[in-house]
């Protein structure tokens, strides 16, 4: 039995084509030298998933791979959530007994080596600034990340429209904010809202509104704004090693909406500016996603569909992207039909329902004669996975019960110091350091809605000083009874109606008298 399985594993694991040694096979629990466990590279962009329990080697399995990978030339986009693949950068520990007894059974020689690698932020974490527009990430994703229902997603979409119809570029929140407060508070705004896409409640741009100001706090203003992300820099390579691009993401775990989102519009930014290549010999580029299940939880429908096509048909851009997650049942399975490679380190079945979702979980996998995969995906130990791959034709790899290479690099974060020299050192982080604020909706609205206040100010102005001035000017009657002539025949009119007055009461002038 066991020549049996050196002989068909040997056979369905050689490759014409080069390749990336993942580990070495186990029959019976032993360790079988001769048994090479491997994947083609041109089979790399046909993604895959890395699941398993906590603490049974994901992130190591995850680390192997971009060595590898960085050696053949391939650049690889790492999410490191937990922040502890920064290691990468710097060799690993040659002196490290378990990595030498390791090797002893794999019967290979272990080899502590640094690679190239870039810090990349969508935070305050130190490195390479990675930004995007308003515009860029759409109304559909930034929906998302708002937490809108379908109406105040379908009146941010007219929202985009009436921006983009008004030539009102959306740059960062703040454009946004403002054309929102335009276009609530402004009579010329309102107006022009209702008249060429249809009325809208009040409320539900207030919502919006406020949704904006809180996703401002949680620090989005930070990664919204220009210049933004090329992603073509995804593609370095130095002394012939692929670049390993990391994204830190520990001090962002409490907005998982706001680091889903980022992914889904970051592949919809590649899928959309990578040229179609076709079948490459070797992928462009490999993208890892760190706890998947943080986005596929409470996607859309259309988020779904999207992220489903965009699994679909990116590997014709020789892109690959590998989902890392607990259980495989985390990914939906129209995701999971399309994944290639599949490394599945050990499952914990504590309790009935555990071992239920075991046996949901193993049928994913192709059967085996050499193992009760049921049984032994819960006794794998650290640094054992269970491994099926693609073949070059396209035809899955028997399962293969794997003692994995150990990562050449360190197994430990770096030193503040460490990762300070790193993006120091950096290009690509001078690259991207400075912020560029060009006249966007923002500045636009607000130069429309002072020149409106000063206009309306003026013209107030001009009234009041209109009506100060009728209120101090002279009237008709006013002129003519202030005029010599008038007085003159006023003085006598009184003069003599007070005589006759007086001389209806018997009361004669003094000089009359005297006569």
């Amino acid at each position: 039995m066991k020549e049996q399985f050196i002989e068909e594993f040997n056979n369905r694991y050689s490759y014409k084509g080069d390749k990336i040694v993942l580990g070495k096979g186990i029959f019976e629990g032993e360790v079988i030298p001769e048994v090479e466990i491997s994947v083609p590279l041109k089979m790399l962009n046909r993604h895959g998933l890395i699941a398993g329990a906590t603490g049974t080697g994901k992130t190591k399995s995850l680390q192997i791979l971009a060595e590898q990978l960085s050696i053949k030339g391939i650049p690889t986009l790492l999410m490191d959530i937990k922040g502890d693949l920064s290691g990468l950068a710097e060799p690993g520990d040659s002196n490290s007994s378990k990595i030498h007894e390791r090797y002893e059974k794999l019967k290979m020689q272990y080899s502590a080596k640094s690679f190239p690698v870039e810090l990349l932020s969508i935070s305050d974490e130190k490195g390479v600034r990675l930004r995007a527009t308003i515009t860029e990430f759409g109304p559909i994703l930034l929906s998302k990340i708002l937490n809108l229902n379908d109406t105040q997603t379908s009146i941010l979409s007219i929202i985009f429209k009436y921006c983009d119809d008004k030539k009102l570029p959306l740059i960062d929140l703040d454009d946004l904010r403002k054309v929102l407060q335009f276009v609530t508070e402004n009579e010329q705004g309102k107006s022009e809202l209702v008249q060429n896409y249809g009325s809208i409640a009040s409320s539900s741009l207030s919502t919006i509104l406020r949704n904006i100001v809180a996703l401002e706090q949680q620090g989005a203003s930070r990664f919204f704004g220009e210049p933004s992300f090329d992603t073509q820099d995804l593609l370095q390579k130095r002394n012939n090693l692929g670049v390993i691009n990391i994204i830190r993401l520990a001090d962002i775990q409490s907005y998982p909406q706001f680091f889903s989102t980022f992914m889904l519009s970051l592949l919809s930014e590649i899928y959309q500016t990578f040229p179609e290549v076709g079948d490459l010999d070797k992928p462009k580029l490999i993208i890892f996603i760190d706890e998947a299940h943080l986005i596929f939880n409470e996607a859309s429908k259309v988020l779904l569909n999207q992220i489903e096509t965009i699994i679909k048909l990116i590997r014709s851009k020789g892109i690959g992207i590998y989902f890392c997650t607990q259980v495989p049942g985390d990914i939906p399975e129209g995701v999971l039909s399309q994944l290639g490679l599949k490394i599945q380190h050990a499952l914990r079945g504590f309790t009935a329902k555990d071992k239920k979702e075991i046996n949901k979980e193993v049928e994913n996998y192709p059967t085996s004669i050499y193992y009760n995969t049921s049984e032994l995906i819960q006794q794998l130990g650290i640094g054992e996975a269970f491994i099926t791959s693609l073949d070059e034709k396209g035809i899955p790899t028997p399962l293969a019960d794997t003692f994995m290479i150990s990562p050449s690099s360190r197994m430990d974060i770096l030193s503040s110091s460490e990762i300070d020299t790193l993006v120091n050192n950096s290009d690509l982080v001078k690259k991207y350091a400075q912020d560029i604020n060009k006249e966007s909706a923002y500045e636009i609205l607000s130069g429309r809605m002072n020149s409106n206040y000063t206009n309306m100010t003026k013209n107030k102005e001009t009234v009041s000083e209109t009506k100060n001035a009728e209120k101090h000017s002279p009237s008709l009657f006013e002129t003519i009874m202030n005029s010599p002539f008038v007085r003159d025949i006023s003085r006598t009119f009184i003069r003599e109606g007070s005589k006759a007055f007086f001389g209806t009461l018997g009361i004669k002038n003094k000089r009359n008298a005297k006569k």
